[in-house]
């Protein structure tokens, strides 16, 4: 597996893991009907791959051979209560190549591209029920901070809980 930084011409690729990872891993905690109607070419369109301020969201993405297996996205804090943290704003694995090494490589790599943009302390938002993602998370010791919101994602309405980490 290589690792790096996600480019234009990944948006496509990128968009079907997404797609396919939320048909797979929010099943009964998002309605059947909104996870059916997703589209990878939808999702694709509002990539954007081709800058590198890092004050913007940075994506990297999981290789082996030519195929891109997983994704996460870093960058500065997008709520506004969370000043000096970074974020993982999204981290995405090929259903079936869950519980491969996957994950954890993207998430390690997520946490060193925000303590190389100066962070020492992170947060995401994780969809509340979603214990797959939080077992997974709490392995890798984010921690929930006590913290919910209700989010407008994709077009729907979720529940999300809020988990932090230290990075140093």
């Amino acid at each position: 597996m290589m690792l790096r930084t996600a480019k234009p011409e990944d948006a496509m690729a990128v968009a079907r893991v997404h797609v396919r990872s939320w048909q797979a891993a929010y099943r009964g905690l998002v309605p059947d009907g909104y996870l059916d109607r997703l589209r990878p070419e939808d999702r694709a369109v509002r990539y954007d791959f081709t800058h590198e301020d890092p004050l913007k969201p940075l994506t990297m993405v999981a290789v082996e051979g030519n195929e891109i297996c997983g994704f996460v996205t870093v960058g500065p804090a997008r709520d506004r209560e969370m000043k000096n943290f970074g974020e993982l704003m999204a981290l995405y694995v090929e259903p079936n190549l869950w519980k491969q090494g996957y994950g954890l490589a993207l998430v390690r790599e997520g946490r060193e591209r925000l303590m190389a943009l100066g962070y020492s302390n992170a947060y995401l938002w994780v969809l509340k029920d979603n214990r797959r993602a939080a077992r997974f998370y709490g392995c890798d010791r984010w921690m929930p901070d006590g913290m919910s919101r209700i989010e407008n994602v994709w077009g729907v309405l979720l529940e999300e809980d809020r988990l932090r980490r230290r990075l140093k």
